[in-house]
């Protein structure tokens, strides 16, 4: 029988009981970047992903979806954003943010692609009132440039 307790203070300890069990203690924190939870270790890094647990994170599949929308418009097979959101089922604005992901600058685009972004930036800070200029996207974005 296990017991496990999440604790984010401490020290890694390991106590030997009497009857020969051992209590391993880890304190971990646990965050949430990009919609999928990553654990931090005592030294600060960041718990790589098992080769099971490399779903596309929520920003990935917001990406693809968004050029998957876009596709279809540009393509004729439908006539507008709101036959989108009509088809799919969802809100019209939705699916403009949505298509706003299209626009972003490449660095961006890749570091979502990357699960990298930086912690601090979600989806709303993507899609609502983006720059059109991709310097202004990196610099509101404060990521540092790849130049």
């Amino acid at each position: 029988m296990s017991n496990i307790q999440i604790n984010k203070t401490g020290e890694p300890d390991i106590i030997q009981a009497s009857d020969g069990r051992l209590t391993l203690s880890v304190p971990i924190q646990i965050k949430r970047r990009s919609g999928r939870k990553l654990v931090t270790l005592p030294n600060g890094e960041i718990a790589k992903a098992r080769h099971w647990d490399t779903a596309a994170t929520p920003l990935q599949l917001a990406l693809a979806r968004g050029h998957r929308w876009l596709n279809m418009l540009e393509s004729g097979e439908v006539k507008s954003l709101r036959e989108i959101a009509a088809w799919e089922g969802v809100d019209n604005s939705y699916v403009s943010r949505m298509v706003n992901l299209t626009m972003l600058a490449p660095d961006i685009v890749a570091a979502i692609l990357d699960d990298a972004l930086p912690n601090h930036i979600t989806l709303f800070d993507l899609v609502v009132d983006t720059p059109v200029l991709w310097e202004e996207q990196m610099e509101r974005g404060r990521f540092a440039s790849s130049k």
